[in-house]
């Protein structure tokens, strides 16, 4: 893993700490509160579900930037307007995007571990937002799951959020590709629309600390897909997404 390299912004460890602690705390109630009103909010119609989904987002995302000095910064949302939906390949470093997403793109589903959904109130809500829950231990019938679930949410009407990675990664590394995006485009015709960001690096995974700083979003354009194979969707999309994370990591 590369070393953080961002600067402490006049914060000391201990105010580094007290911050996250801070912000924790606070994420902790509003997902307290607002998944409890997501889980009475699904005997209602789901567009009142996923505003308070995008609300708990977009409160997350400024409680980081008040309490933690971390911003961040999007280029090529006007990417997102020339599809009426598509499917998400997204760079996978920090929980910090799977909430971005929430708040940046149209309504959408995330491909996940069906594990979890079991966690309290975050989990819940989640399994109220029809995401595509799959067992990873399963691979074949979880690849037959996304193809045929995702292909009826992108009829729907839906975005279909994946991170062919699998898992995070922290900053500097790379993971091979999943094609199963690619291939669920491929299949059902949809565009594919790629995305590089460096939060791993001012939110690391499996660390408590976030550090201050601007993270840097890049949404591509619409990959299409007609007449190609899956292969080399995916050839593209994962090509993209290493270029531009080589152009916005911090040096």
């Amino acid at each position: 893993m590369r070393p953080h390299t961002t600067s402490y912004q006049g914060n000391s460890m201990l105010q580094l700490y007290l911050r996250s602690g801070l912000l924790f705390a606070s994420v902790l109630m509003a997902t307290v509160i607002i998944g409890i009103l997501m889980l009475i909010a699904a005997l209602l119609p789901f567009a009142l579900q996923y505003k308070l989904a995008t609300l708990w987002a977009k409160f997350v995302l400024s409680a980081t930037s008040l309490i933690c000095g971390l911003d961040y910064q999007v280029s090529g949302l006007e990417n997102i307007n020339l599809v009426k939906n598509a499917i998400v390949l997204c760079k996978h470093q920090s929980a910090w995007e799977t909430i971005a997403l929430i708040a940046l793109l149209p309504p959408q589903c995330i491909l996940l571990k069906k594990s979890l959904l079991w966690i309290p109130f975050w989990g819940w809500a989640m399994a109220t937002l029809k995401p595509i829950a799959i067992d990873r231990e399963s691979p074949k019938e979880a690849l037959s799951q996304l193809l045929k679930q995702g292909a009826q949410r992108l009829q729907e009407g839906f975005w279909v959020v994946m991170f062919p990675e699998g898992t995070r990664t922290a900053p500097g590394e790379q993971r091979k590709f999943s094609a199963s995006g690619a291939l669920l485009a491929q299949r059902t015709g949809f565009p594919v629309i790629p995305i590089a960001h460096n939060a791993g690096e001012f939110w690391p995974r499996n660390s408590f600390i976030k550090y201050p700083g601007t993270i840097q979003l890049k949404i591509g354009t619409p990959i299409t897909v007609s007449g190609r194979k899956s292969k080399d969707i995916n050839a593209e999309a994962e090509t993209w997404i290493i270029n531009t994370m080589q152009e916005i990591a911090t040096k």
